[in-house]
């Protein structure tokens, strides 16, 4: 339920206060961070629009079809979405959703708003949350137009979010890299967190950080400083009575570990890494896990680059801010293939 406001304020804090209680959350992170396992933890408390995807709203639609002040541009985006597992999975029908598109939509936050608060209309609730990973990446615009909006960073060992991305093939190291594609996997997981911490860390009162192992060990006491940000009653026996989405059915990247009795997300990284590989990657992103208050595994005196991984970590940072900013700038972002829309593609 949301938070009740105290007749005593003065009107101006009651305003601020009542509208934080209904402000749309986004809960991001680097992908395999548990951005999933958090959102549905939000969906499972009440009072929050469900809906099973990510919206993919400004990492695709928002670049993908032009300037949406075009009702030309407006109309082509509308029918591919309406196509797409996204719309299916919004359970509205095309007559409730398209008048307000055509019409009201002039860019990637108001065609997010219109299709969240239509969900939330019909479900009967007054919030709404998004979960997209990648949106990490555009909080500087997601605030700029969508300026109530709170910030929920998830943030997960980046030793564990790089053997996860690794199992699925997510992020594509160079050919000459491919035995070490576990510390280009790393390397994204820092690159992205990084700019995540950068952006979100300037935003203030709206801008939060949860971490994963914390949800997982203590998550009575993490939700309800959670609920107390977003000023919204995270109480941990509902949710577990409701559980959600991926609540009931883990998004592991280790499938046929789930069925083992001692399964665990957290420190997986301890037994499929080889000494080796724990140093490498290590070295490539120990200064932003300590930064993180995770501890290193390998000697300080040991954290010395070989001249690969070295090369790595100068190269790869600089290859994904010029695909970003290429998929931001260029009509390269009008190529992307959306035929699977609702599956981030890798990068």
């Amino acid at each position: 339920m949301p938070t009740q406001i105290s007749p005593e304020l003065p009107n101006q804090a009651r305003v601020a206060s009542a509208a934080r209680d209904r402000a749309p959350v986004f809960v991001l992170g680097c992908g395999r961070s548990g951005t999933k396992f958090l959102y549905h933890t939000l969906l499972s408390a009440g009072g929050f629009a469900v809906y099973y995807a990510e919206s993919n709203a400004f990492n695709l639609l928002g670049s993908r079809f032009g300037n949406l002040r075009h009702r030309n541009n407006r109309r082509k985006m509308l029918d591919t979405w309406l196509s797409s597992k996204l719309f299916q999975r919004t359970g509205l029908t095309p007559e409730e959703i398209e008048p307000r598109i055509l019409n009201d939509c002039h860019n990637a936050a108001d065609f997010l708003r219109i299709v969240m608060e239509t969900i939330a209309q019909r479900q009967g609730v007054l919030r709404w949350a998004e979960c997209t990973p990648l949106h990490l990446l555009y909080l500087p615009l997601i605030k700029s137009l969508i300026p109530e909006a709170l910030i929920v960073h998830i943030i997960r060992d980046g030793r564990d979010v790089a053997v996860s991305l690794n199992k699925i093939g997510w992020i594509r190291p160079y050919p000459w890299d491919r035995n070490r594609s576990v510390i280009s996997a790393g390397i994204f997981w820092r690159w992205i967190v990084s700019k995540g911490l950068q952006y979100g860390r300037s935003l203030g009162n709206d801008y939060t950080e949860v971490h994963y192992e914390d949800l997982v060990a203590q998550p009575q006491q993490t939700l309800a400083r959670l609920g107390e940000f977003l000023q919204h009653d995270l109480a941990y026996d509902r949710i577990q009575q409701a559980s959600l989405g991926s609540l009931q059915n883990p998004n592991s990247s280790f499938k046929d570990a789930q069925a083992s009795t001692d399964f665990s997300p957290v420190g997986r990284w301890k037994t499929v890494l080889s000494g080796e590989q724990v140093r490498d990657l290590e070295s490539a992103i120990g200064h932003l896990l300590t930064r993180l208050d995770y501890s290193l595994e390998t000697p300080r005196d040991q954290l010395t680059k070989t001249p690969a991984v070295g090369l790595m970590t100068l190269l790869y940072p600089n290859v994904f801010d010029v695909k970003l900013w290429l998929k931001n700038h260029t009509p390269l972002a009008r190529t992307a293939d959306i035929g699977r829309m609702g599956i981030i593609q890798p990068w």
